[in-house]
């Protein structure tokens, strides 16, 4: 062998390594990532903010299933491929050249229909890379944005002669960390991310996972280091990250699986029945994947990255999309006190053969016109904008865990509730009926009925639907967060936008920021929410972690406003207690962002509290300015925001086990304004478990020159309402 000439071809082709190297800067200048090809020719990048690691070196790719492969079915059993020992028809993860760069800066701003703001900057630089692989001829595109806030960056394949219709295997996009971050999580689940969230190391997850795995309608665990996005980390020298998506389409949801020895998260999609992650035909992309970082917790609050990385609006009639706030025949049922069912004495219900005049009631049916119109009322005196009933509609008897396909046909209701007279009744008081679809993961027959319960709800006078997904899914296999149930929910939304109706899904999969495509996308559940407090509770810091992990991907329906936490008062047999104290409640309508709030409680609870009722009646649900005040992920979060179209602004505190002190400027107000400012504060003996029913309301006024000293209980908070003085 001839050494010298063996050794000037490895320093040329290192060179030639170092000339594929590409940078990209932050705006500002704080962020900065490289982008190279490996000496494999594996895409390749990492992540500085300040000078400090926040992504170690890390490889990108797909690997694809092998072209007329063998029906696989049990996907959880089979290997995750080596790199080394990669097909090279199905290997989309090494073996590249770069053929093209391109970069660029964008800088727009955009006015959502409803938001956080009412304008929102896009500004980034942007890394183009064509990459080219030669033993197939095919070609893949990376394309990286780099914002002041973060990252984002996905896969693009266009039209060509070798890659057209191809099957995903897996996508292996990695996240090395630079540390044993501490991570807030949940575990990586298939069909459902209703379970409170752990705080732990990152090497602690494998031996943590089997407490955090909880019962759910429908589960499917598949690692014993898997977690779910958005997942939330601080590390030990400062620095906040959040690793996410933005714009799911036609694709399906990702998890992250962590090598706990390496510290290295790794994509993981979720699969389809047969094991298979995605279906793909070019041109096409990925959804974005997203790592928001700083050094300052509230930035990550404030980020507004996944909502940039979607496309704008789609609809150019937006007038009908319209936040709300509503009041609903609800808790009563989830605590037990009342039925979704209208009779006991039916084993199984035949839709259109099961008549139900011949059966008995059983007397504790919720969604009767009586009660509804009891509703209607207290909405109408209170200034709400809509009611929500559930179980109105036939075949709640045996609507769960049968496996059965024709569930319900969402236009046949009860002989107690009647719509005329509901519809008739409701619209003379000025309030809009919210319609209840619970699909019971039969998506098949919701498919079937969607136009007729669509117009069903047009003529009778409901103008936004809460949907639910619960139970496992039919077609059976299937999974909640799949690309066939992603393409599901947003037909859903879309389908809907034809009859000009606003879509609230619960139990389907996590927000990625298209409400901004689709606004009329007004709300989800997507985590575990107050019902889960009737359940037995959520922790006490669970409402300081959601705004960091949940909302990052888009509002959350939480259902807050719970006066009567102690649930025997509703039921005698339902034993638990709602985590929080009454002040804490009210500062949810301000820290749990939402263009949909519910006054989640029964009107006589509320009566006996009208004092601190007023907040929930007076808080807006549409925003002109946000401000982070305080924040620490399991901790504490102060937020104030600024009605839309006012100078009024409210201000929320919710804080975890440890309680909070505030000292808070108002230097957010209008300088030479004058305000008056009602506080509505935890009491000094108040705790969610002795005393939560103990608050104070005080009245004072205030500028911009001020500051309030606060403090909040352990699972408790306080809210505040300012109010402009125009004497």
């Amino acid at each position: 062998m001839n050494i010298k000439k063996h050794l000037t071809f490895a320093a040329l082709f290192c060179m030639a390594l170092v000339a594929q190297a590409q940078k990209l800067t932050s705006p500002d200048g704080n962020l900065v990532m490289n982008f190279s090809l490996n000496q494999a020719g594996a895409p390749t990048y990492d992540l500085f903010f300040k000078g400090k690691a926040v992504i170690k070196p890390s490889t990108l790719g797909l690997e694809l299933k092998k072209e007329n492969a063998d029906k696989q079915t049990d996907f959880e059993a089979t290997p995750r491929t080596d790199r080394d020992q990669l097909d090279e028809k199905t290997n989309l993860m090494s073996g590249f050249t770069i053929q093209d760069t391109k970069t660029s800066t964008f800088d727009e701003t955009w006015h959502p229909v409803w938001g956080e703001e009412s304008s929102i900057r896009n500004h980034y630089n942007e890394l183009e890379v064509t990459l080219n692989q030669p033993s197939n001829d095919r070609c893949m595109v990376i394309r990286f944005r780099l914002f002041d806030d973060g990252l984002g960056f996905r896969y693009e394949f266009p039209q060509q002669k070798n890659l057209n219709y191809f099957v995903i295997k897996e996508e292996h996009s990695q996240f090395a960390m630079s540390g044993d971050h501490t991570a807030y999580w949940i575990p990586g689940d298939y069909d459902t991310q209703e379970y409170d969230y752990t705080t732990s190391r990152l090497s602690e997850i494998r031996e943590l996972m089997k407490k955090a795995v909880t019962p759910n309608s429908s589960q499917t665990v598949f690692s014993p280091t898997g977690v779910q996005t958005a997942l939330m980390m601080k590390t030990d020298d400062g620095l906040y990250i959040n690793l996410h998506e933005a714009a799911l389409v036609n694709y399906s949801c990702m998890h992250l699986n962590l090598d706990d020895k390496n510290l290295v998260f790794e994509s993981w999609l979720t699969p389809d029945a047969k094991g298979d992650k995605g279906y793909m035909q070019t041109p096409c992309h990925s959804p974005w994947r997203t790592v928001i970082v700083s050094d300052d917790a509230r930035n990550i609050l404030a980020s507004r990255i996944t909502l940039n990385l979607n496309d704008p609006c789609k609809y150019t009639d937006t007038s009908w999309i319209k936040p709300v706030k509503y009041v609903g025949v609800w808790w009563d049922m989830i605590t037990g006190k009342g039925s979704w069912a209208y009779t006991d004495e039916l084993a199984s219900v035949r839709l259109g053969e099961t008549d139900y005049t011949k059966t008995k009631p059983n007397g504790k049916h919720s969604a009767n016109t009586a009660n509804v119109k009891r509703y209607i009322d207290f909405a109408a005196a209170n200034g709400f904008d809509a009611v929500l009933v559930e179980g109105w509609n036939e075949g709640w008897e045996d609507w769960f865990g049968k496996s059965k396909d024709y569930v319900f046909d969402f236009v046949t209701p009860y002989p107690d509730f009647d719509v005329k007279e509901i519809h008739r009744y409701a619209a003379s008081k000025g309030v809009k009926m919210m319609m209840h679809h619970e699909t019971s993961a039969s998506v098949r027959n919701y498919e079937r009925h969607m136009d007729k319960a669509y117009q069903f709800m047009v003529d009778n006078g409901y103008n936004s639907v809460k949907s639910g997904y619960v139970g496992d899914i039919i077609p059976r296999g299937e999974h909640h967060y799949g690309q066939w149930m992603v393409n599901h929910y947003l037909h859903a939304v879309t389908k809907a936008a034809d009859y000009k109706l606003m879509v609230n899904a619960h139990e389907a999969v996590r927000p990625t920021g298209l409400c901004r495509t689709y606004p009329n996308l007004i709300g989800n559940e997507s985590a575990r929410g107050t019902e889960y407090e009737s359940f037995g509770g959520n922790n006490v810091n669970h409402t300081t972690i959601l705004p960091f992990t949940r909302l990052i991907g888009g509002p959350m329906d939480y259902t807050p406003g719970i006066f009567e936490t102690d649930c025997s008062k509703m039921n005698p047999s339902n034993h638990s207690r709602v985590r929080t104290t009454i002040a804490r409640q009210l500062a949810l309508y301000v820290t749990m962002y939402s263009p949909l709030q519910m006054a989640a409680d029964i009107p006589e609870n509320y009566e006996r509290f009208m004092d601190a009722f007023q907040f929930i009646k007076d808080v807006a649900i549409d925003w002109d300015e946000s401000k982070y005040l305080e924040a620490e992920p399991g901790e504490y979060i102060t937020i104030a925001r600024r009605a839309k179209g006012t100078n009024d602004w409210y201000v929320g505190c919710t804080a975890g086990y440890n309680g909070h002190v505030s000292d808070l400027s108002l230097d957010f107000l209008t300088p030479g304004k004058k305000y008056e400012a009602t506080i509505y504060a935890d009491a000094k003996d108040a705790s969610w478990d002795k005393n939560p029913q103990a608050y104070t309301i005080t009245k004072k006024k205030v500028t911009n020159k001020g500051k309030l000293k606060l403090t909040a209980a352990v699972g408790g908070g306080y809210a505040i309402s300012i109010k402009e003085i125009n004497k």
